[in-house]
């Protein structure tokens, strides 16, 4: 059956039948990427598609009915800063790294001390920027002909976007052979970035 959504390979980190998941801290789905896809389209209505940083990007906010997937940021406090931690890291061997804060899953306890999401937050980019950004890297471009690819899913308590961080809103703004999308630095949406992740971090 024809698809509104599908599961990017980049994407595909976040899934455990995935080898790529074996390396990623983020928040990684039991179920089957084929079975992902078949839930969320189900949601899909292209009215409910809400902007993003970028003409070519969208999120679809979903109810966490289906998943245990956890929150993974949380608020700084006195209790978890001495926690957190810095590493210079990268999403793929084409990317350039860049340095990043968080606290290690461990050093909470696990992933039982975070509490289960209530909303998905799909993010979206057109197949036309995905075409782009493989070439751009020297992938294979694909027949893929979905209209939209899920590039990443944040697992979270609001159903509207919270603020990328702001090293990736830096990295989106280097050419895509960097593993950007060359889009320019929106000085506004950076400092909100900034206000919003001086007192939060991600937990991985």
């Amino acid at each position: 059956m024809p698809r509104d959504l599908v599961v990017d390979p980049f994407c595909f980190r976040q899934f455990a039948e995935s080898q790529a998941s074996n390396d990623y801290v983020g928040t990684i789905f039991k179920q089957s990427i084929q079975e992902f896809e078949g839930i969320v389209n189900q949601y899909y209505k292209a009215e409910d598609l809400k902007d993003g940083y970028a003409p070519f990007c969208k999120h679809l906010f979903v109810e966490n009915t289906f998943s245990d997937a956890r929150v993974n940021v949380l608020p700084v406090s006195s209790e978890n800063e001495h926690l957190v931690r810095t590493q210079y890291q990268a999403r793929s061997e084409k990317e350039l790294p860049v340095l990043q804060r968080f606290i290690p899953l461990e050093l909470i306890g696990g992933q039982d001390k975070l509490p289960v999401a209530k909303y998905l937050d799909l993010i979206l980019y057109s197949r036309e920027q995905i075409r782009k950004e493989n070439e751009s890297m020297g992938k294979d471009a694909g027949d893929e002909t979905a209209p939209w690819g899920i590039v990443s899913i944040k697992a979270q308590d609001v159903d509207y976007e919270l603020p990328m961080n702001p090293i990736t809103v830096m990295r989106n703004s280097l050419g895509k052979e960097h593993g950007g999308s060359g889009v320019p630095l929106d000085r506004d949406a950076y400092m909100e970035s900034v206000n919003y992740w001086k007192d939060n971090v991600v937990i991985s």
